[in-house]
This record gives C-alpha cells, structure tokens and sequence, in this order.
C-alpha cells in the first residue's frame, strides 16, 4: 500500500492541469538557478514563456523547456559591463579594508547603479511602448508572472498586466528581499555589507542604524527616482514603485535558517534554500580518473562563480604556488591567462560539474568566492569552505558560514600565498570545520518536503487560487507614520499631556484657593 500511495504521489503532477508561466528572468548566475525551476515546471505540463532582451548572455533564445518572447531592449546587465565593474571593483577592494576603501566602493557601485537603473527603465519604457507585444503577452492568458526582483522590470509588468505575481529571490533592487515585505528590527538583523551577527554590540548597532540609513538614501535617490514618472505615466495615482514589490503574492526565499540568522518574516515567504540542489551523478572519465589519483590525500575544488572569470595576476600566481605545495590534487575553475607557476597536481578547466564534485567522497575542500548557489551545494554535501569573498554579498556569506565554524575566510586584501596556504591546511587538518559542516548538512537536509518541491507546489497554489492575497499583508498600503502608529502614539501624548495638564492647573487653582483663604484666616 505504501509504494501504490507513493506512486500516486509522484503521478498526480502530471495529470494536473498545467498552467502558463510568464518568466522576467535576471541574467548570470541568477539565471542558473531560475532555470532550474523553470524546467521542473516544464516537467510538471506547465508552458513557460521567457522574457528575454538584446543582450542576455545566460538566457538561450531556444530551449526544450521554454519559448522565449524577444524584446528589443538592453537589460544593462552585459556580460561587458559586469565584467568591467566587478574588475573595478575588485581594484578597489584590494587597497585594504577600511573606512575610505569601504566609500569609494558604495560611490562607484551608486554610480553603476544608478547608470544600470537609467537603461531599465528606458527598457521597461519601450515594452509599454510596444502595444503589439503587450496585446500579445495579454491574449496569451498567463496564470502568473514569475520574476527575480533583483531587477524591478518583471515586477512592474506584472502589475502593468494585472497578474499574480511570484519572486524567485535573495535579492530585491533595493537590498536584502526580507527588509521589503517583513519586519526587520536592525538591533539584530544585520545589514548586508556590515558583515555582522544577530549579536550586536552597541558598537555594531550604531554601526548598523548608519548602514540602514544610507540604504534608504540609496533608494530614495539613486533608485526610486528612475522609475517615478514611468509609473505616473502608465499607472494609477496611487501606484507606488516599492509597494509593487511588497505587493507580491509569494515570496521564494533562496535561504533557510541553517544559513540565514533567525529573523521575523511573513506567512506569504516561502524558504527554499539550497531547492538547485541534488545528490551527485558520476563525473565524466577524464574527471573520474583524476579524482581517484589523488590517493589518501583527496582533491580541492575551487570555483570563483559565473561573475569572475580570471584574478589580477599575481593574485592568480599566489593561488597557484599555495595550489603547487599542496599533496592534495586540485581541480580550479578559472579562465584567465595559466600562472607560470602551476604545479603539476592542479587541473585548470573552464567549466567543472560543481554539484557532483561537492558530492564526491574525495572532495576535501571547497575554495569559493562566497555566491550563494555555490555556499548552499557546499551545505548540502557537507564540504568545508575556504572563502575568498570578492564583491556584492559574499563577504556576508561567508561570514555566515564562519560564524557556524564551517568555514575561514581570508581577506583578498591581504591575501598571499603563505597565508592562502595556511588558511587550506587549517581547514583541512583542524576537524571542527568537517564536522560543523556536516552538522548543517544534516539540518538542511532533515525537511518534511524537499525545497525544490515546496517552491513548485507554491507556484501551483497561486496558479490553482488565482493569487495569494490572503497572505500577504496590507502594510505596505499604510503611510510611514501610520506603520509606525506616529499618528496614534501623537494622539495618545497629546491625551496624557492634556490630563496632566488638566491636572496642575486644578492643582494650581486648588493651592491658590488654600493661600488666599490662609491669607484671610491672618
């Protein structure tokens, strides 16, 4: 009886009524992981359509799993242009940590931003524009828009287009997608960049309140501005560019609480951490062979994401000579000019099945740049991490995972090869750091659905319910001053204020009454 429920289990997707899927993608690596649900949704009878622009450089204009609908507009998001500002700002990075290196780093990410934000919405102004796209994208009837707010434009057509709206999301434009649609009490929620706990000094908090302030001085002026006559102009009076996004039906968080710091959240945030991730398959020979020469000693996988191709190269050169004293083999993702210096024990490849690496059982060690697809593969399998956080969010990541001893991090500041050789015999002769990691491992693992499976059966709830308004909550319509109860705690001192006042003047009457009958009485 167990296996025919079982069975059942596994067949009813297919013979539920497949819905139509409208998909406002984000290019790179965020791309890797919207793919994967977009095929899962593929797998289940439902027609995907994408949404795909002049220059997207991860997005396939075919594809066995979608029908991509082309738009003639630049997304700003090339694979030039994020090769040339991550390079920038790596320079920057490299000149040390500290209070001016930290400014000219948000200054020319502000300038990026606001350069990125101006192409958008002249992208998002030609597709309004286009009244044979939109009429078309209309009478094709789609059940919902799902969309990765990293880049508002899939969020702003899917209000545009009056449909349910999913996020597929870590990141909104405007920071961290928690502190847009829950409460985030900053006395314990630390802002990314901040590289801080859940346990704040007084320090740490004034240090926080300040990273929270420039954040909303981001949004207000570098962000939000762009998109303020392009709403006036094809919305309602009352549209408003952040509520856009805290209107959203669903919210597929891509973390869990074995990464992330416990926090507040809502009932419409649905948690699918580490959902791209899967046991191993076999590698491919060439892969095989060289992973099984590597004896007692096992192999170092190193990966830098899809963003960072290739390093500065005496960067590249200190990696490879720590890399060439290692007995461990290694096995290093990098496409930039071979280090004259490569010892014979590490294998450069362009691509490598990161997935079925981790999952090897002679993987020993992952150096990592700190993406979180890359963090979350590392939890699955329950390989220790050597950090190397670059840009963006990394240094946060990986912070995360030092904090839980699964992990050390080094600095690319002051990194060298001496000390970029310590860090990876620390992490591979100390056990702490196997063993918390494993422990995560077992945590993520132990859920009473699979992520991946959780996130589809949410989708298909809004499909199935036409929305999910019911979860979502209608703060987001308040004025600031009404969700902070200003307007009431004004009133309620104005009350209390009027009764003691009240008071000290029938007090004062009264005193003046005793004195001048005392008066009389001489």
């Amino acid at each position: 009886m167990h296996w025919i429920w079982t069975s059942l289990f596994w067949l009813c997707p297919a013979v539920v009524h497949g819905g139509k899927v409208l998909v406002f993608p984000f290019d790179g690596s965020h791309w890797i992981n919207m793919k994967v649900i977009i095929e899962e949704l593929h797998s289940r009878g439902h027609q995907i359509s994408v949404v795909r622009q002049t220059d997207s450089w991860y997005v396939k204009e075919s594809s066995p799993f979608y029908t991509s609908i082309a738009v003639d507009i630049e997304s700003g998001f090339d694979e030039d242009f994020i090769k040339t500002f991550v390079s920038e700002l790596l320079e920057i990075h490299r000149e040390g940590k500290s209070a001016w290196t930290r400014f000219k780093l948000e200054l020319e990410q502000a300038q990026k931003l606001s350069e990125f934000h101006v192409k958008l919405c002249n992208g998002l102004e030609k597709i309004f524009r286009n009244k044979e796209l939109i009429e078309s994208i209309k009478e094709a009837n789609y059940d919902l828009v799902l969309t990765d707010p990293a880049v508002p434009t899939g969020v702003i057509l899917a209000h545009y287009l009056k449909l349910p709206l999913v996020l597929n999301v870590r990141w909104t434009t405007h920071g961290e997608g928690h502190f847009s649609v829950a409460p985030s009490p900053i006395s314990y929620i630390p802002m990314t960049g901040t590289e801080l706990s859940d346990k704040m000094s007084f320090a740490q908090r004034v240090l926080n309140v300040i990273a929270f302030a420039f954040n909303e001085y981001q949004i207000a002026w570098n962000i939000s501005p762009h998109y303020k006559a392009l709403i006036a102009k094809y919305f309602d009076s009352d549209a408003d560019y952040l509520s856009m996004f805290q209107a959203a039906d669903l919210w597929l968080m891509r973390v869990d609480f074995v990464f992330e710091f416990p926090r507040p959240t809502m009932p419409n945030v649905v948690y699918m951490g580490g959902f791209q991730c899967k046991p191993a398959r076999p590698l491919p020979r060439h892969l095989e062979e060289f992973v099984q020469s590597s004896g007692e000693h096992g192999v170092i996988i190193m990966s830098l994401g899809t963003l960072i191709a290739d390093l500065p190269h005496d960067l590249a050169e200190a990696i490879a000579g720590a890399f060439a004293r290692l007995p461990q083999k290694v096995i290093w993702r990098y496409k930039g000019v071979r280090p004259a210096n490569l010892g014979n024990n590490t294998l450069v490849v362009d691509w490598m099945p990161q997935n079925d690496l981790l999952g090897h059982p002679k993987i020993k060690l992952f150096v990592a740049h700190g993406g979180t697809n890359g963090l979350q593969e590392a939890i699955y399998h329950g390989v220790p991490i050597l950090g190397l956080p670059l840009i963006f969010d990394q240094h946060d990541n990986l912070f995360r995972i030092e904090e839980r001893g699964a992990g050390k991090n080094i600095q690319i500041s002051s990194m060298n090869q001496d000390n970029f050789l310590e860090g990876i015999q620390e992490v591979l002769t100390e056990p702490s750091y196997r063993t918390n990691m494993q422990r995560l491992s077992r945590l993520h693992r132990d859920q009473p659905m699979k992520p991946l499976d959780t996130a589809i059966w949410w989708i298909e709830f809004v499909m199935r319910h036409k929305g999910a308004a019911h979860l979502r909550t209608e703060s987001y319509r308040l004025p600031w001053y009404s969700y902070y109860c200003v307007d009431v705690m004004l009133l309620l001192g104005g009350a209390v204020l009027l009764i003691f006042g009240t008071f000290a003047v029938i007090l004062k009457y009264l005193l003046h009454l005793c004195l001048r009958n005392k008066k009389k009485q001489d």
